[in-house]
């Protein structure tokens, strides 16, 4: 030590080399023990010895003593640590050139098995970060390539010493760590999943440190580049991983808003799957639908254009970070992720000093993949399936357009989530159905709701089986045979189609849900489009015994349910040609049902023609199920939806078809609680000598019906279900001989 006090004092440079060379080559790197450890007690005298001139020879006396740092003997190991303390505790502020190795050797002791090792190596590092704090010349750009390595070590000890290092940089004002957040935020959340609850502790207050640095500096936070990271740790199977990398979710979309846009496809991958979570996992559950609400409210009208080019324009996000800081509520709310414009690109502007401008553009395809993908998992739960289709209605709505792209390969998944066991999801899932059957982005050029002609397929049109699509061809009189509300497109007609077909292949859901979803799409489309159109394609119905069921079920909801109110009030009185032109359409159909067919003639007041399809009921074939629908009819009649019919009784003159239809009906009847239902109902029917048919007697209101003509269709169709039935009886008698023989 004195010695290089002396060649100091003289600024005699290379004896002063020469002597830290010495000590370097022939005594720290020695191959004897005790010669290393001399080497070691030389070098850091002789950096005391140095003073503030230590500097200038830095590398030369830190060198061999890293290297000692790997000695196998741990006492050398030690006298390293303490070798090192010295020359860094003499040198400060001028180790920091060589910061890199320092950590480089610090982060391999810092999981050394040996206590004092370790201990010294402890000292060593709080002194280094001393310097580090305290000084304004900290290299990071040349240390985060390190930093960005060394986060991914698996040893307990290494993670605790990384997460350490990070809490320092992060606490140093003049050091901007959230620049590079990107590289080192995929080795933050592994370390979160560390056993050690001390590590996880540690690893979650530095990433809450950097969320809160994210807060208030939005602007210079990348979060496209760390948008993916998010969504892959959000899928953690650790509950403190995705909760944490979760809720950086919530704020990056509230933060960044549109920017986030691109990477919607892979957000709902992780997100959707967390709103089905149960309580265990409740903290999870209400960040993800956070997430999933403030996405959904980024898609905007904007996002429809058709034309791609024209995304180019330039979106406004409001407000500005520079506005959230001053005003917190608006941060936390979501809106900051709001646009104004008129196109369906967006450019976010953080800093109105950089002007840094970044195109948003929607991954439509990527988000529909995303849904159709979840529609068609059966593992998902409830509340997954319900977000994904107000998705999918959300889309619909914002950007219909485009969506119609892709509703070919969506509608046969969206009739079979028909058959899900929750009503709420089958709400939801009619919800989609209507928008898409009503939207007028769904109208196809040629091919209007309004008209009769005959579908022609196009490139968004679904495939309408050629029987249906040839229903327009009847030229049966006073029938149109498609809807005639405007609202409705031309994938209507297809919907129902679709809907009748399913319920052909399912006659459990027609059975358990049928009624169900048949009033629902009233309340959502209109009703009176829904009965025209699936009494027009029934009645062109291959299989009889289901159109007879179909029309049944048909017939009970348009008596019974509130929501065809208007519809009944309609048929009632048949004053326009409207409500003729529908009782026709409805009529053809209900003849697949003799039953069905007198009850819509006594809804509608065709008494007489009532009168006259039970007087053909002698030529039909009376079975249980026939007699049961007649029960039914009576019990029906006895409702309050007949409360207009039963009045009609009192005034005997002017409906006496009436009441011998009624009469019909007890006739038919053996001796039942119907039949004696219906015979005191009779028996209340004031002067029964008046029953007389007045002569010339006419239903005004209906004059322009051809009953003939139907009543020959009546017996048309009812032909058609005996020969159908002899048919079925002739192939079972013929499945009975093969069983005997």
């Amino acid at each position: 030590m004195k010695l290089v006090r002396e060649f100091v004092a003289q600024n005699n440079t290379s004896q002063i080399k020469h002597v830290i060379q010495i000590l370097s080559q022939e005594f720290a790197l020695s191959q004897h023990p005790h010669s290393r450890k001399g080497g070691l007690i030389g070098l850091a005298a002789c950096s005391i010895a140095l003073g503030k001139d230590s500097g200038l020879y830095l590398k030369e006396l830190i060198e061999p003593v890293l290297t000692c740092f790997n000695d196998a003997d741990s006492r050398l190991r030690y006298y390293a640590c303490e070798a090192l303390y010295n020359i860094v505790k003499v040198a400060r502020g001028s180790v920091l050139p060589h910061f890199n190795v320092l950590f480089d050797g610090l982060s391999k002791l810092a999981a050394d098995p040996d206590p004092n090792v370790k201990s010294g190596s402890e000292l060593l590092d709080r002194l280094l970060k001393d310097i580090v704090t305290e000084s304004n010349q900290f290299d990071l750009v040349g240390f985060i390539p390190l930093l960005r390595e060394r986060i991914y070590s698996n040893n307990q000890y290494a993670r605790q010493f990384i997460i350490s290092w990070i809490l320092v940089l992060e606490s140093v004002p003049d050091i901007n760590l959230l620049d590079y957040l990107p590289e080192i935020l995929d080795g933050l959340f592994q370390i979160l999943g560390d056993n050690s609850k001390e590590i996880r502790k540690m690893c979650e207050v530095a990433l809450g440190e950097f969320l809160k640095e994210i807060k208030k500096n939005p602007s210079s936070v990348k979060f496209a580049e760390m948008a993916n990271i998010l969504v892959i740790h959000c899928q953690a199977a650790d509950d403190l991983i995705q909760l944490t990398a979760m809720c950086w979710m919530r704020e990056f979309i509230q933060l960044a808003g549109r920017v986030m846009l691109p990477y919607s496809s892979g957000i709902l991958t992780a997100v959707l799957p967390c709103l089905s979570y149960d309580d265990r996992k409740k903290s999870i559950l209400e960040v993800a639908n956070v997430c999933n609400q403030s996405l959904m409210k980024l898609v905007i009208p904007e996002d429809d254009e058709m034309d791609e080019a024209k995304q180019s324009m330039t979106l406004l996000a409001e407000p500005t970070p520079e506005e959230s800081i001053s005003n917190p509520e608006a941060a936390s709310s979501g809106n900051a992720g709001s646009t104004q414009g008129s196109t369906g690109g967006s450019v976010i502007e953080f800093s109105p000093a950089t002007r840094e401008r970044i195109q948003v553009t929607l991954n439509l395809d990527g988000i529909v993949q995303v849904l159709d993908c979840h529609l068609h998992d059966t593992s998902i739960g409830m509340m997954t399936r319900i977000a994904v289709l107000k998705w999918l209605y959300h889309l619909y709505i914002k950007t219909p357009r485009k969506m119609f792209r892709h509703t070919d390969s969506l509608f046969p998944i969206l009739l079979r989530t028909l058959s899900d066991e929750s009503d709420e999801v089958i709400l939801k899932d009619l919800e989609v159905l209507a928008e898409i059957a009503s939207s007028p982005a769904g109208q196809t050029e040629g091919h209007g709701a309004s008209d009769g002609s005959e579908a022609r397929p196009s490139p968004v049109e679904l495939h309408v089986p050629a029987r249906a699509s040839q229903l327009s061809s009847s030229g049966t009189k006073g029938l149109e045979c498609s809807p005639s509300t405007p609202t409705m497109n031309s994938y209507f007609y297809k919907f129902m189609i679709n809907l009748l077909k399913r319920f052909s292949s399912e006659r459990k859901l027609l059975e358990t849900r049928g009624a169900f979803i048949i009033r629902q799409l009233c309340l959502l489309l209109n009703a009176e489009n829904i009965f025209h159109s699936m009494a027009d394609i029934l009645l062109r119905e291959e299989d009889l015994k289901f159109a007879s069921t179909m029309v049944h079920t048909l017939n009970t909801i348009l008596l019974t349910s509130s929501e065809l109110f208007q519809l009944r009030n309609q048929l009632k009185d048949l004053k326009t040609p409207e409500s003729r032109n529908l009782f026709c359409c409805l009529y053809r159909s209900w003849c697949h049902n003799p039953v069905t067919t007198v009850s819509l003639c006594f809804l509608t007041q065709n008494y007489k023609h009532a009168y006259d399809l039970i007087q053909k009921f002698g030529d039909l074939e009376v079975t249980v199920d026939f007699l049961t629908e007649v029960d039914k009819l009576v019990q029906l009649i006895e409702c309050p939806i007949f409360t207009y019919l039963r009045l009609q009784l009192l005034d005997v003159k002017n409906n006496p078809y009436l009441i011998k239809a009624l009469y019909g009906l007890l006739m038919l009847l053996p001796q039942s609680s119907a039949f004696q239902l219906l015979s005191h109902r009779l028996q209340c029917v004031p002067n029964p000598e008046l029953m007389q048919t007045a002569t010339g007697f006419k239903r005004a209101s209906a004059s322009n019906i051809d009953y003939t003509e139907l009543l020959q269709h009546f017996e048309k169709v009812q032909n058609k279900h005996l020969e159908a039935r002899h048919q079925r009886a002739g192939r079972a008698e013929q499945l009975d001989r093969r069983v005997v023989l």
